[in-house]
């Protein structure tokens, strides 16, 4: 017979208070323990990620490519890398693969991996694989700790979760590349492969990859530099690993293996030292600092400087600028032979130091003569000894040529003319027109701009020059320059150099003159100088893409005999040119109104031959020199501009012989006629510059200003 079954029993009463009361306690000391945990984690505070955001500055060219870093204040070197576009996936895979394969899934801790590294530490009885995700090491480099405890571990998994709560899985990883530590002071996967491979991490085998994802697990017992056994142990390990992983093949892994270790460090880039001191200057603030410099093409002008100075003697030293036209973009710049070199003074920048020009700015005295239309390239000059008061300039080989065209009195640099010409068109004129377009002139203590200007007797630097020199092929107008593009909104203004007629003729000019040795003609167009004894010599050309400038001289200023522009900066410059990799590209065609002849007779009568101002021609006017009577120069005429509409200007003139000439802004407009005079329209509100040349071919100008 079955029994049926019996009811539960019920606790007895003082059962149940004793239940209810454990309950209790363990609900206290859930309580207790749960406070204590949260007050703890509280006591941590905020992440300090500050101190993760201090890196090495870098000095990047156009391109985004390195040019230098600069360590930091403690001397280590941490530069600052992004993963997606900085660091080659190869070693991304290993990475991950060896250190935390479920980076992207976990939210800072692994249980998994945790599990098996508690397991294989009770069964094999050390430490085989770590737990530790990519998010707990990087809280570990954010928070040091000196030994490890499991006060220490509980650490790390608090802060890996307050990192995955506030930084994306991106930033995380970007950040563990950063500081991860490589050995010595070498922070940052970055660093690492600048140090010991002498690249950027974009592009590692796949020994370099595994060997830098051994070292941040012991960096000073496995730096390449000390222990390069120890670190191709351990680097051998992770590739087994991978390959159990199945994550490589065997054969990938024993080639891998192969490969030895470098045993020395490489030194960081330094291209363009003296660009780079001087955008750390300027920005002091900024980790990352961008030029406007082409890496490839700064490397090629450093080397050229290099191996040109110490050709030339071991106290010289050479400078180097490469502009861009259009732009006015600096796209190299050498500011010595040798950077470290103390004889040479190596870190003072020569491209900016003041220096004598020689004949460099002769160039811009024609075409100030051009504008003014007192001769034209195919005019004729004369080359023989001449007095400016106590003045007598001379030839730089003590000869005159006696009458020659414009074109060859600039082509061969020859003095006299050069200087009839200043004296025509004015020093101060020359002075103003180069300062107005960018150029910082430096004259003797108390003295005015003068006629030696001409010839050197004035201070300019080699970038001033360049940045002049840039606006002849800009027919006329000059951008200045930029050589760091941070904070540039773009809103360069083109600054007034000549009239785009005189600057095409000066550019024409120049393109024939005789080329060095062994150099192709009528590719560059240049210009050689060479200051008083010997201290300075340079050369400065242009095609229609770029402009470049050499500087070749000691820095301490001694002369060097035999020291010319020709013989020592223009084959520097046109070595210069051909490493730019480029054929030279053409100059531009000869703007409307410009006046090409195939011979001198064919030019108007007083554009046929230059006569200084102190040659007084007799003329059937009782031999009055020409003079515009009216308007005086400097005066401001009413012509109605503000009314929408310009009236005519008369001209009138004294003296002179008949036919004559009217020019404005260096542009004929017609003759003067029998009376003397002529109306003119005037070109438009603001300053108007007229001239009158008469048959015998003396000229006057006046500037006006039309209101």
């Amino acid at each position: 017979m079955t029994m049926p079954d019996s009811p539960a029993m019920p606790l007895q009463p003082h059962r149940w208070r004793r239940v209810k009361l454990v309950a209790a306690v363990l609900a206290m000391l859930a309580m207790v323990i749960t406070g204590a945990v949260a007050s703890w984690i509280v006591s941590l505070g905020p992440l300090p990620l500050a101190a993760t955001r201090e890196v090495s500055t870098i000095v990047l060219d156009r391109n985004g490519k390195l040019l230098r870093a600069f360590a930091m204040a403690d001397g280590r070197w941490r530069l600052p890398v992004d993963a997606r576009t900085d660091v080659d996936p190869r070693y991304l895979n290993v990475l991950l693969g060896y250190e935390d394969q479920r980076f992207y899934s976990h939210r800072g801790v692994d249980p998994l991996a945790l599990g098996r590294a508690a397991l294989q530490l009770l069964t094999r009885g050390r430490i085989v694989s770590g737990g530790s995700t990519i998010t707990m090491q990087l809280a570990r480099l954010i928070e040091p700790r000196r030994r490890r405890s499991m006060y220490a571990k509980l650490h790390q998994i608090v802060r890996a979760f307050q990192l995955e709560h506030e930084l994306s899985k991106n930033e995380i990883l970007n950040l563990y590349l950063t500081l991860a530590p490589f050995g010595g002071n070498l922070e940052g996967i970055r660093a690492a492969t600048l140090a010991y491979f002498g690249k950027e991490p974009k592009r590692l085998s796949l020994a370099e990859s595994a060997l830098l994802v051994a070292l941040p697990q012991s960096p000073e017992r496995r730096r390449l530099d000390r222990h390069p056994a120890a670190a191709r142990a351990a680097r051998d390990r992770v590739l087994m690993r991978m390959v159990e992983d199945a994550r490589i093949a065997a054969e990938d892994a024993e080639r891998a293996m192969a490969v030895p270790v470098m045993r020395k460090r490489r030194p960081f880039p330094m291209l363009a030292p003296h660009s780079a001191d001087q955008a750390l200057a300027t920005h002091k603030n900024l980790s990352r600092i961008r030029l406007t410099l082409e890496s490839g093409l700064q490397r090629q002008l450093e080397a050229l400087a290099h191996d040109r100075a110490a050709a030339l003697g071991p106290d010289i030293s050479v400078g180097i600028v490469a502009v861009d036209n259009v732009t006015g973009d600096v796209m190299a710049h050498v500011g010595s032979a040798d950077y470290f070199n103390e004889r040479l003074a190596g870190q003072v920048d020569m491209t900016r130091a003041v220096r004598s020009p020689g004949s460099t700015l002769k160039p811009f005295i024609y075409g100030l003569a051009f504008e003014d239309g007192l001769v034209h390239p195919d005019s004729l000059i004369d080359d023989r000894p001449v007095r400016f008061g106590n003045y007598a300039p001379e030839n730089f080989d003590m000869t005159f040529q006696g009458t020659v065209p414009v074109r060859r009195a600039l082509q061969l640099s020859l003095n006299v003319p050069a200087i009839e010409l200043l004296d025509r068109v004015g020093a101060s004129r020359l002075s103003s027109r180069l300062k107005q377009a960018g150029a910082s002139l430096v004259l003797p203590k108390d003295e005015a701009p003068g006629l030696a200007m001409g010839l050197g007797g004035v201070g300019v630097t080699l970038l001033d020059l360049v940045q002049v020199y840039s606006g002849i092929p800009r027919l006329g107008s000059v951008m200045p320059l930029r050589e760091i593009e941070h904070g540039d909104s773009g809103g360069r203004e083109p600054l007034r150099l000549l009239d785009a007629v005189a600057a095409w003729q000066i550019s024409n000019v120049l393109l024939g003159t005789p080329p060095p040795e062994n150099a192709v003609r009528n590719r560059i167009a240049f210009k050689t100088g060479t200051s008083y004894g010997y201290r300075d010599a340079w050369s400065v050309g242009f095609d229609g893409r770029m402009t470049i400038g050499v500087w070749v001289g000691r820095p301490d200023g001694a002369p060097v005999p035999g020291l010319i522009g020709r013989v020592a900066a223009a084959p520097i410059l046109f070595d210069a040119f051909a490493r730019t990799g480029r054929l030279p590209a053409p100059l531009p065609k000869a703007p409307r109104g410009t006046l090409t002849v195939t011979n001198n007779a064919k030019l108007p009568l007083p554009l046929r031959r230059f006569r200084s101002a102190g040659e007084f021609i007799r003329t059937g006017d009782n031999g009055r020199r020409l003079r515009i009577q009216f308007p005086l120069n400097g005066s401001r005429i009413d012509a109605g501009a503000g009314q929408g509409t310009l009236s005519p200007l008369p001209v009138k003139v004294t003296g002179g012989s008949l036919p004559m000439t009217m020019l404005v802004n260096g542009k004929a407009i017609g003759v003067i006629d029998g009376r003397r005079q002529r109306m003119i329209d005037p070109p438009g509100p603001g300053f108007v510059r007229l001239t009158v040349m008469d048959a015998a071919g003396t000229a006057d100008t006046v500037t006006v200003r039309i209101q």
